[in-house]
């Protein structure tokens, strides 16, 4: 098991924390939501973490281009911007809404310096799941462009079945990679989170057919059991029942060599002392890490 730098006293918390162990995790700001993102940022620098996903909501009321640089002045990299998507309806008006919500999204992405916006597609529970499908592709197909000039790749994210009412028409790996075999643009590709798409008994397959040049990120967290929240109930690895150790071998023997992104929505642990619930992802990270250093 990795171990994670104490967070008991304000002296160990401050710090700075040049381990090299964490280089190769990222993680999003939603999972620490209690904090605003210039702490997140601190704190996730001083851990030694790599990368750093921003949610948009946590740059309400700042300049993206301000805080892409203090991010990047803390020495972490900005691996995706969360999120754009949300294109399928039965109204015309609003997939027109929707586009412009995207470049704007798109733009933002560009500011802050990120390289990847996170795409949850939409549905729309009055039209039949294939249709919503189809305006997703178109969407997606519209803005390629845009986003190749502003140097931001799309990636599609598969949300589990649950969430097929009205949050994702997408939800496997072999839907996500249709979509992006129709759009047929270079800077489409997919995202793949463990969360969403550990059940599929597709999984590896699928992985190997996107391929490196495909897969543009892999989220991690774990399934607890039994769930209580359909959305605000995921736990911290190896609090639950995802293979992610497995997953994750398929992953890179896919040809993916980026980081391992944790994003954890949990009203449960946002209520908890947010540097104690960074420790513990830390230990939790690559459990298998410390025997291979043996």
């Amino acid at each position: 098991m990795s171990g994670g730098p104490t967070t008991g006293s304000s002296t160990q918390r401050d710090a700075p924390n040049t381990n090299e162990r964490y280089k190769g995790l990222c993680l999003h700001t939603v999972t620490t939501k209690p904090w605003p993102i210039e702490t997140a940022v601190e704190r996730y620098a001083r851990a030694g973490i790599g990368g750093i996903t921003v949610w948009r909501e946590a740059l309400s009321g700042r300049s993206p281009e301000v805080i892409g640089s203090r991010i990047r002045d803390a020495g972490l990299s900005i691996v995706s911007l969360c999120r754009g998507g949300f294109f399928a309806s039965v109204n015309p008006d609003d997939r027109e809404h929707a586009l412009e919500v995207n470049r704007a999204a798109i733009r933002e992405a560009q500011e802050l310096g990120a390289p990847l916006i996170v795409l949850v597609c939409g549905a729309d529970p009055r039209q039949p799941l294939a249709e919503s499908r189809e305006q997703i592709a178109d969407a997606i197909e519209t803005l390629a462009p845009f986003a190749r000039e502003c140097g931001v790749k799309l990636g599609i994210e598969p949300l589990h079945p649950m969430y097929a009412d009205t949050r994702s028409a997408i939800v496997t790996l072999r839907q996500a990679r249709e979509v992006c075999e129709a759009v047929g643009a270079e800077n489409a590709g997919v995202v793949v989170d463990a969360y969403h798409v550990w059940w599929d008994p597709d999984l590896e397959a699928e992985l190997a057919k996107l391929g490196r040049d495909r897969i543009f990120g892999y989220h991690i967290c774990d399934w607890r059991v039994p769930t209580e929240h359909m959305l605000t109930d995921r736990g911290i690895m190896r609090e639950g029942c995802i293979p992610l150790k497995q997953i994750g071998s398929s992953v890179r023997a896919a040809g993916f060599s980026g980081f391992e992104e944790v994003e954890i929505f949990s009203t449960r642990l946002w209520a908890e002392d947010q540097d104690e619930v960074l420790d513990r992802i830390l230990r939790a990270w690559k459990p298998a890490q410390k025997k291979r250093e043996v």
